[in-house]
């Protein structure tokens, strides 16, 4: 980082936090039992669960897809029974798409999935005392994360 005051070592440990995160996800991501859903639909039934109701032009924003393919993805997880389409209730013109009890169900199931694999993970290869250290560490990311 040229001309920078970030100390060498902020600059490697920004570097292995994104490096080992973005491994994980995509390694507790493999554990998860998709039922057929693609990574986008996923990630669409997630957000919804997350943060609430949304339209498809919303969801297609915060996605950054098309509309059109926001559209084929909603319609997927409509047809599953995991969302739902309902009317807005401050503008009938515009429709809102909804988690339902089984996509919840279907997303805390596969939650579950990846954190009891993660668990015997760290069980099988990490001494307590380690595990002790991974707790801290996520103590400190957390940190970093609310700043």
């Amino acid at each position: 980082m040229a001309g920078s005051s970030v100390s060498a070592s902020a600059v490697r440990a920004a570097h292995e936090i994104r490096t080992v995160v973005g491994r994980l996800r995509r390694r507790l991501r493999q554990e998860y039992d998709t039922s057929g859903l693609t990574p986008s639909q996923t990630s669409v039934l997630g957000r919804l669960d997350k943060d609430g109701d949304a339209s498809v032009s919303e969801l297609a924003a915060a996605e950054r897809v098309r509309h059109q393919s926001m559209t084929s993805v909603v319609a997927v997880l409509e047809q599953r029974g995991f969302v739902v389409r309902r009317p807005d209730p401050e503008d009938g013109r515009r429709q809102l798409v909804t988690v339902t009890e089984e996509g919840r169900t279907f997303l805390a199931d596969q939650r579950r999935a990846g954190e009891e694999w993660l668990a015997r993970v760290c069980e099988d290869k990490l001494t307590e005392a380690e595990r002790q250290t991974v707790l801290d560490a996520m103590a400190l990311l957390e940190r970093i994360y609310r700043s």
